[in-house]
């Protein structure tokens, strides 16, 4: 198989607004349209004074309480979007045929929000493929996307 779809059921999603600071949960803020990862956790940029930090399902508390002292607010936004992990050699073709990002020369470390077709997305281009994010509500039509466009790659 040369395409991988992997579902991260109840992955923790905490929205984060910080004016002034470097870190979250030691590691350092992102600039704009880019992610940094350590401590178990990926932060992700959303906007010049918003941040999303994703982590391993179960740990909205821990991380809630500790990035509450840390910054102006955290709102638990775990059960907005559905996280899928894409991988394989025709991973960025799959996704190519419903986004106008180009992933041929986007870097590891890119994270934008856009559309899939014609559905809004949060995609984090990986070493290793992409992470998406969906909202709850587009997960199935997404699903459902995502098996048509990619059966030429399936073998």
């Amino acid at each position: 198989m040369t395409v991988d779809a992997v579902d991260e059921p109840f992955r923790t999603q905490l929205t984060v607004r910080l004016r002034e600071g470097g870190s979250l949960l030691g590691v350092p803020l992102p600039g704009p349209c880019t992610f940094t990862s350590g401590n178990g956790v990926d932060v992700l940029w959303m906007g010049p004074d918003e941040y999303l930090v994703l982590a391993e399902p179960g740990r909205q508390a821990e991380l809630e309480a500790s990035l509450s002292r840390e910054s102006d607010a955290v709102v638990d936004v775990s059960a907005q979007r559905n996280v899928y992990r894409l991988t394989g050699e025709h991973a960025a073709d799959v996704l190519a045929h419903g986004c106008s990002i180009d992933l041929e020369t986007a870097a590891p470390g890119t994270c934008v929000q856009t559309l899939l077709a014609r559905t809004g997305i949060v995609l984090m281009v990986r070493e290793e493929g992409f992470t998406i994010l969906v909202r709850q509500s587009f997960s199935d039509y997404f699903k459902a996307w995502l098996a048509d466009a990619s059966l030429e790659y399936v073998s």
